[in-house]
């Protein structure tokens, strides 16, 4: 583990999460290259979850930055509040009840200050389910490199989740506020459109404890998240970043998806 702490700043929207709160942070300060800092900012929670940010924050000194929000904003606005007072050169973002492998920030970060021009990367997933108990760590294989993504790689799939990402703090494009569904997807495209550089690392760096659809919690509002996807491309043809014909054949495209992810909840839930 190296001494010298990476030029990173975490930040972790929290809401209502005191449950799983304490096995993300962990894995943020058991990384091989520790962040500088992590930001915790709790939405207006209302229960124990903030008493639990400052519990934390007294364990791990002036490296947690805690901030409480006046009202809820959902997550786009607090991972935009916690952006704003980031210091460092590089954002991380990471969700309350997922965690880290330990070489998560020493390979993204040592691969974004090598290539100095991406702005954007995202990486691969591990799906755990939530009684996972202890996370067990995987050996970490970078053989298959990294892959270049263009705004049509990005408008055709979801590149990756939100706790995979780092991003450079001074990137203009910020999360959506008011939009509580496919904030972070929109916020991909809009990079991407800019255009800036955005890359997928082919290695999974993020234990992911929920399923991507049909669970608990914004995940499970699957008509919801279709409504947001295709509202989506209704913003970016509005914007002239697409054709009024790629915006039908994009949500035509992901009406299919939805119905596909619709037949295979139904059937995970017969069995």
């Amino acid at each position: 583990m190296t001494t010298e702490l990476a030029p990173v700043s975490v930040v972790i929207p929290c809401f209502r999460c005191a449950e799983t709160l304490e096995r993300a942070v962990a894995s943020v300060a058991a990384q091989t290259w520790r962040p500088s800092e992590l930001v915790l900012v709790d939405d207006r929670s209302g229960d124990a979850t903030l008493a639990l940010l400052r519990d934390i924050q007294s364990r791990y000194g002036d490296w947690v930055k805690v901030l409480e929000l006046p009202v809820n904003v959902g997550a786009a606005g607090a991972r935009n509040a916690g952006w704003q007072v980031a210091s460092q050169t590089y954002i991380a973002f990471l969700d309350a009840d997922d965690a880290w492998h330990p070489r998560k920030i020493e390979v993204q970060l040592a691969y974004m200050q090598a290539h100095s021009d991406v702005a954007l990367c995202g990486h691969l997933c591990r799906q755990l389910t939530p009684d996972a108990g202890q996370t067990p760590w995987w050996p970490v294989d970078l053989g298959n490199g990294a892959q270049t993504l263009s705004l049509t790689d990005m408008l055709m799939r979801h590149a990756f989740v939100t706790p995979s990402v780092m991003l450079k703090r001074d990137i203009t494009m910020r999360f959506a506020e008011g939009v509580r569904y496919m904030e972070d997807q929109r916020l991909w495209l809009d990079i991407a459109s800019a255009p800036l550089p955005s890359v997928r690392l082919m290695v999974e760096l993020v234990a992911v404890y929920k399923p991507v659809y049909g669970a608990a919690g914004l995940s499970a509002d699957m008509w919801h998240m279709e409504r947001a996807e295709l509202a989506n491309y209704r913003y970016f043809h509005g914007g002239g970043k697409i054709s009024y014909w790629s915006m039908r054949l994009l949500q035509v495209y992901s009406m299919a998806k939805y119905v596909r992810r619709l037949i295979i909840v139904h059937l995970l839930r017969r069995n």
